[in-house]
């Protein structure tokens, strides 16, 4: 284990057009605590953010959902139904949850994007941001290197296998104790009633990557600059899919962010060490 608690587990209900659906998550800390939302990369769950979210329970509410077609919580109709928009109804209905007018925001990678979608709109509730290896700008190269895993739905004989799979594709967070791979592992896997394991994701979350001709560089300046809350940017040095560039202009427009680099880290860093948290950890408390 990378905690010595475990979190209370529940779910909130979503709703698209094909009807209603359950969002798990993980909610850690004291109930009227100041709030923040942990939002996982594109094929992980909130189990991600234990040792983040055990760090930061005694001060705060940490909820980590499990966004829709992931984890514990329900896949959607369709492919097409895993949309921006859909997230971010569904991550509003955990907020609502929360019972707080403001919480702060820690999200990987596609967790990272939907906070700025969010933190961008009117009259926002987030009141402080950390991007966790995202940035406003997506280079093609980063996304067809996603699209060679995303998507697949492959079979394991046991759980050492699925680990093994695991440290190959996600090799960029890292050079991680076995402990943390298979902690890591644990949470994205399921029983497929044969003996052996399965992803735990819809593999339909991956359509939009099948097309390579289709992909094209993410630009998301114009959201960026939108954004008027306190910004901490976490970034891999390794990392293809937030740049040294990106990061540095993320420091001199829009909200202009904070950069913290974590060496020998590519995409993205898994925030389980001490030395990855504290940094996340401090620069929240030091806000409120």
């Amino acid at each position: 284990m990378v905690t010595q608690t475990v979190p209370r587990l529940d779910h909130v209900l979503g709703l698209s057009t094909a009807g209603f659906h359950r969002l798990a998550y993980a909610d850690w800390g004291e109930a009227d605590s100041p709030a923040c939302v942990c939002v996982h990369g594109l094929t992980r769950t909130g189990r991600d953010f234990d040792a983040l979210a055990e760090a930061l329970a005694p001060n705060r509410r940490v909820l980590c959902p499990d966004v829709a077609g992931r984890g514990r919580s329900d896949w959607l109709a369709s492919a097409e139904a895993y949309t921006y928009q859909q997230h971010m109804a569904d991550l509003t209905a955990v907020i609502a949850r929360a019972g707080a007018d403001g919480v702060d925001w820690v999200g990987t990678s596609m967790g990272g994007i939907l906070g700025m979608l969010m933190a961008a709109q009117p009259g926002t509730p987030i009141r402080r941001l950390v991007l966790n290896d995202v940035g406003p700008f997506i280079p093609r190269e980063a996304l067809l290197r996603i699209g060679e895993y995303v998507g697949t739905d492959p079979s394991f004989s046991d759980f050492d296998a699925a680990v093994a799979y695991l440290r190959r594709v996600s090799a960029p967070f890292g050079d991680l104790p076995d402990g943390h791979w298979r902690h890591l592992t644990r949470h994205c896997v399921r029983p497929d009633g044969a003996g052996g394991y399965r992803l735990h994701y819809d593999p339909r979350i991956g359509a939009a990557f099948q097309d390579p001709d289709a992909l094209a560089d993410v630009d998301l300046w114009q959201v960026w600059d939108a954004i008027a809350c306190p910004v901490l940017v976490v970034r891999g040095a390794e990392s293809d899919l937030l740049t040294a560039d990106t990061a540095e202009e993320m420091t001199t427009r829009g909200p202009g962010a904070e950069v913290v680099t974590v060496p020998d880290t590519g995409h993205a860093p898994p925030l389980l060490s001490d030395a990855q948290i504290r940094p996340v950890a401090d620069w929240l408390t030091a806000r409120g």
